[in-house]
């Protein structure tokens, strides 16, 4: 269909032809959409090639628009129902509007407003949005069932998993498969279920978040549409905001209901798993063998989505995971994980020669002087050994002073770390200095690579410069 149904439809409706018509950039979609009129007064247009669809788009637009919900209104449709105008609510879509915190994983807090704005809506769609709500409209599916649970798993077998040349037994993985569909309709009620809420799907207009791309909901469980949102894989939330915007959802949800901490938390990553599946196969479907670029870009994240989720085991689905490890562990996934895996650099120094430089080429980091540590240096039995012999390690924590140094040098680099993981960085530099380089710096230089290492999954290389030693420690 060419855009002179749009053209004819916009003047039927405005009383004159538009003065420009700009085709927009598409998405995953077939879907075209098109701004028409003129500056200052213009309308968006969409032309589809499933009437079905649009059918369901244009009925749950109206239905939520009755409901007060935030959606854009629809002013004008052609007769075959191809062809619809609606209201322009801009160019900026959440996804956008983010993109600082995104690429960097630090969020502003106008960035966490729009996102917390955003889930707390989410809610009033699930259960507001489908007070008389005929799911029956509903396209291409009426409700989320085993059929399209199915249909999921096996869009990711097909797709992405088949697409890697991973081996796998197809019968125990259908186990399993079976498995998890009985785990997820647990969980169904009658609420509306977005489908596919992320934030390209919002837009940003008056500052507040509108809801679009909602044709292909259905009656499903709330708990689909928080994973779909949260973990959508190029939004790349750090899990510290992931949590926070759970609370805000949660406390927009006791509106309509009760849920118990323990038992949101257990039954949503469940979906979480499903969801980040589910988007594996579409971007194995969309990259593989549509080649569609962007959506290969999205697979590192969705991946490194996946090997989060497999840190605590699904007992469930014993077959599924062991497949899903050997998936996230494959050479061309960890290849680029290494790309942008986080490297803790440790080094002690004698002040007299200078501090280290940052090799990295980034700067920064922490230089700590351990100088006003009782120095085992002024005494003649000291001075053969270093910071990691027993004679120096028992002089320094006799008194425990340096046990409170160290406490406080913890604190500041277990932070840095654990947002330099967050925000994806790949190099953290920690220096300790003292006087000759071979007692205090070496001796607190060890302690904290061995307190990384212990504590948090990321590469630690140790060198006490004076001393020609050096020591790797890998991540777990």
């Amino acid at each position: 269909m060419d855009t002179s149904s749009l053209k004819d439809l916009y003047t039927h409706y405005a009383g004159t032809e538009p003065a420009e018509i700009t085709e927009l950039p598409s998405s995953g979609s077939n879907r075209r959409y098109f701004r028409l009129g003129k500056p200052g007064e213009t309308l968006i247009g969409v032309l589809g090639t499933c009437k079905e669809e649009n059918e369901a788009f244009l009925y749950l637009d109206n239905h939520f628009r009755e409901q007060g919900l935030p959606v854009p209104e629809v002013v004008a449709v052609s007769p075959d129902r191809m062809a619809y105008l609606q209201q322009d609510l801009g160019d900026t879509l959440l996804f956008n509007a983010i993109e600082k915190g995104r690429k960097t994983r630090s969020f502003s807090v106008e960035e966490r407003d729009l996102l917390a704005q955003t889930i707390s809506l989410l809610p009033d769609f699930q259960f507001a949005g489908a007070r008389g709500l005929d799911f029956g409209k509903c396209y291409p599916a009426v409700e989320f069932d085993s059929r399209s649970i199915l249909w999921d798993l096996n869009y990711f077998k097909y797709c992405f998993l088949k697409a890697t040349g991973l081996e796998f037994d197809e019968s125990r993985l259908e186990d399993d498969f079976q498995a998890m569909c009985q785990v997820l309709l647990k969980s169904c009620s009658d609420t509306f279920m977005y489908r596919d809420f992320q934030s390209r799907n919002v837009m940003i207009y008056g500052g507040h978040p509108w809801m679009i791309d909602f044709q292909g909901g259905r009656k499903g469980p709330f708990y689909y549409d928080v994973a779909a949102f949260l973990w959508q894989a190029k939004a790349n939330l750090p899990n510290s905001l992931r949590l926070d915007l759970i609370e805000v959802y949660r406390r927009s949800l006791a509106k309509y209901i009760d849920v118990d901490e323990e038992q949101f938390y257990g039954t949503l990553r469940h979906f979480v798993l499903f969801r980040t599946m589910q988007v594996l196969g579409a971007y194995g479907f969309r990259g593989y063998f549509e080649k569609k670029p962007h959506f290969m870009q999205s697979v590192p994240f969705a991946i490194a989505n996946l090997r989060s989720l497999l840190d605590r085991p699904y007992n469930e689905y014993p077959y599924l995971s062991e497949v899903l490890m050997r998936l996230v562990n494959m050479k061309q996934f960890t290849d680029e994980l290494q790309k942008r895996a986080l490297t803790v650099k440790v080094m002690s120094f004698a002040y007299k020669k200078g501090i280290p430089n940052d090799a990295s080429g980034n700067g920064g980091g922490y230089v700590f002087d351990c100088r006003a540590v009782n120095n085992p240096g002024k005494y003649e039995r000291y001075k053969p050994f270093t910071g990691l012999d027993r004679p120096v390690i028992e002089f320094l924590e006799d008194d425990g002073e340096v046990l409170t140094f160290l406490d406080h040098c913890y604190a500041l680099v277990d932070a840095s770390v654990t947002r330099y993981k967050e925000r994806g960085f790949t190099n953290l530099m920690v220096s300790f200095g003292c006087t000759g380089g071979q007692h205090r710096s070496v001796y607190c230089a060890q302690k904290m690579a061995e307190h990384i290492n212990r504590l948090h999954n990321v590469k630690v290389e140790l060198v006490h410069r004076e001393q020609d030693i050096e020591q790797n420690f890998s991540a777990r």
